[in-house]
């Protein structure tokens, strides 16, 4: 772990130093209280610190006035050390922001056990944040795909029509369901239906682009949110998606299993809510299925964009 060691007096900063690395931390030193408060201020800051009171620049409860302002899910630990060691002046430390006070002379076992609190404190702060990012993630995600769920998918496209009312571009949506999906289910069974979820999943997490959103909606029902700039063909994100599906066979079936997609695609209007966006691209999937099924077929909305959308597709045999 990195430390944090603020003290403008030599001899002090030596023996905090020799003391940090006996105790196999990797010690960050400064001189003064406006480096000090500029190494806290770093992306990939010490995560503990011991600050001295009486530095120049900027003494120790500026520093953590400064460092206390700034809005941060991973604030650091601070040991002040400093040799004021009246009960004042540790009340102004700790209502400064200290988490912990040392008085100089420090005793050096002392000092261990304190930094050895702070250790686990750090530790115990960073384990909440990584149980908070994982109930965000299982909050927002499919548990079977590991797609968004309905709900975050669809604040996507919230978000999208948000921006396309402020900004030029096109929003493409895609409803896409897979076909005979039900008859997987019965001659197969559900544990190769989950399989045949899971690798729909993959390709379409293979085939995004780093802006696209995609989640699944319910059942073998997906949903993709594609902001293009203007001038873009939307057919050609939509076709990829349906040709590598209808060329990934099922390993998990003996000889294969081939699945194919129908895609209803639609480009929202700027004046358009979530709902009647879901319901162009569901009317456009329910005339690929009509028409044959592994396909895409967008709705009249997009042929301001491109002409030839809505050509016969070359179905995959």
């Amino acid at each position: 772990m990195k430390l944090l060691i603020a003290d403008d007096d030599p001899t002090s900063l030596a023996m905090l130093k020799a003391a940090i690395l006996k105790t196999g931390d990797e010690p960050v030193l400064a001189t003064n209280g406006t480096d000090a408060y500029r190494i806290l201020s770093e992306s990939e800051a010490p995560e503990l610190a011991i600050i001295d009171w009486m530095m120049p620049g900027m003494n120790g409860i500026d520093v953590l006035h400064k460092v206390r302002e700034k809005p941060t899910e991973k604030p650091p630990y601070i040991i002040m050390v400093t040799a004021r060691d009246s009960k004042t002046d540790i009340v102004v430390g700790l209502d400064a922001g200290a988490n912990d006070y040392l008085s100089k002379p420090f005793d050096l076992g002392e000092l261990r056990a304190r930094i050895e609190v702070g250790r686990r404190m750090t530790s115990l702060q960073n384990d909440l944040l990584k149980s908070k990012a994982q109930l965000a993630h299982k909050a927002a995600h499919d548990p079977l795909t590991n797609l968004m769920n309905r709900a975050a998918v669809l604040d996507c496209l919230i978000l999208e029509l948000s921006r396309l009312r402020r900004l030029d571009g096109i929003l493409a949506v895609g409803m896409l369901d897979l076909d005979d999906f039900k008859s997987v289910n019965d001659t197969h069974g559900h544990h190769i239906g989950d399989e045949v979820l899971r690798i729909c999943a993959k390709v379409l997490t293979q085939n995004k682009r780093e802006y696209d959103s995609i989640g699944r909606i319910g059942g073998e029902e997906f949903l993709i949110v594609a902001p293009m700039s203007t001038g873009s063909n939307p057919k050609s994100l939509f076709e990829r998606i349906r040709r590598t599906i209808a060329a990934t066979p099922i390993a998990a079936v003996p000889g294969g299993l081939k699945i194919t997609a129908s895609i209803g695609a639609t480009c929202a209007r700027q004046d358009a809510t979530a709902g009647e966006v879901i319901r162009e691209a569901d009317a456009a999937l329910y005339q690929a299925k009509r028409q044959g099924k592994n396909q895409v077929v967008f709705s009249s909305q997009c042929a301001q964009h491109e002409k030839n959308l809505n050509t016969p597709n070359t179905q995959d045999t």
